[in-house]
């Protein structure tokens, strides 16, 4: 699962990528400095993580990953194959969510390439030419599917209603995460149109240093629109973040942050955001030789939780000795949790809940 970071040229996109990956992309002060898209693994924050690793002291320590990538600017006409059009659309496909940057901050140093700020019109035109690439796809489909329905064929006439019904939508400007379908109809026809729009959106409103806690009127904007769609907007200071990877030690970065009224840094905030926006969750397992997040789909029974770390344990499941993360941190070990009645036996119907601490026993 991987997100993809978008936006016009300029708003702040590579810098941001750096911050979350440490990749150093490139970034500078000019249209398409991103060509080809560039890829981080990025560590995900999790105190839980923290906290089973200094009660059981293992010998290593691994955190939940999410991959990010950083896609080339789009621009007016990109559904046509303006600028890198073409390839930032295929980009974009390949991708599972997209994390959005918009400019919220003026600065004459750095140029837009439309000549002024204004994130609503930035996110509009980008909305613009993702549906019409959208549009596209389905006028190809309905070509095929127009034929099948008028034979009578019941199946090409549910889907030509649900291809119309997405046409309709592109054509009034919806995105099609938007539109009003049932769970079936999005499971076994949307989600298959691999649509540009269809994808989970996380707005990031990149802001000035002065803007970073409180962020301001721009901002409030694109949280009134995202709103209408039910998406998320997060606020950073994209500059800041940059600041803050450049200090070397713990001690440093809290105190710069401290100094700017913030609790942690926006990156570690826009990472968790990410990696639930990609619908996954974590649970853990902990032991002398390591304690690790392991990264599931909400929703993971436990066979495929155990499939996670290695395919056998799915096959061969046999049962899974769960406790809660809420009840490890209190009673501090695993003998004390069990002592007290508190690790319970799953078997294969169980539903894993994010922060479970789980051990596997299987039989292959």
């Amino acid at each position: 699962m991987k997100a993809g970071i978008v936006g016009l040229p300029n708003v702040g996109k590579s810098t941001l990528f750096n911050c979350l990956s440490n990749a150093k992309a490139q970034s500078a002060n000019f249209p398409f400095c991103t060509i080809e898209p560039n890829v981080g693994v990025v560590n995900v924050p999790d105190e839980r993580l923290t906290t089973l690793a200094e009660l059981v002291q293992p010998e290593k320590t691994l955190p939940a990953t999410v991959e990010i990538v950083d896609i080339a600017g789009l621009v007016k006409g990109a559904s046509k194959g303006e600028g890198l059009g073409n390839q930032f659309l295929a980009n974009i496909r390949e991708t599972d969510a997209i994390i959005h940057v918009l400019r919220c901050f003026e600065n004459d140093n750095i140029v837009h390439v439309e000549g002024s700020v204004d994130p609503i019109r930035d996110k509009e035109i980008i909305d613009i030419e993702l549906q019409l690439k959208d549009l596209e796809t389905i006028d190809k489909r309905l070509e095929k599917v127009n034929r099948s329905a008028r034979t009578g064929d019941k199946d090409a006439q549910k889907l030509q209603a649900v291809l119309v019904a997405i046409k309709d939508g592109l054509e009034q400007a919806k995105n099609v995460r938007e539109l009003d379908f049932s769970e079936k109809e999005r499971e076994e026809v949307v989600k298959g149109l691999q649509l540009l729009t269809d994808k989970r959106v996380l707005y990031v409103c990149n802001v000035s240093e002065g803007d970073a806690v409180s962020g301001n009127a721009m901002v409030e904007k694109v949280q009134a629109v995202a709103a209408t769609e039910g998406a998320e907007v997060i606020t950073l200071a994209v500059s800041i973040e940059a600041d803050i990877n450049e200090l070397e030690t713990f001690e440093e970065r809290l105190v710069f942050l401290e100094d700017l009224g913030l609790s942690e840094p926006g990156a570690a905030k826009l990472i968790r955001k990410a990696y639930a926006l990609l619908e996954q969750q974590t649970y853990f397992t902990a032991g002398e030789k390591e304690v690790r997040a392991w990264t599931i789909p909400m929703g993971a029974s436990g066979p495929q939780a155990a499939g996670v770390i290695h395919t056998d344990f799915e096959k061969g499941f046999i049962r899974a000795e769960v406790i809660s993360y809420a009840d490890y941190a209190h009673y501090k070990t695993e003998v004390k949790v069990k002592e007290a009645g508190k690790m319970r036996i799953e078997g294969k119907d169980y539903i894993v809940q994010d922060g479970d601490v789980m051990h596997f026993r299987f039989n292959v």
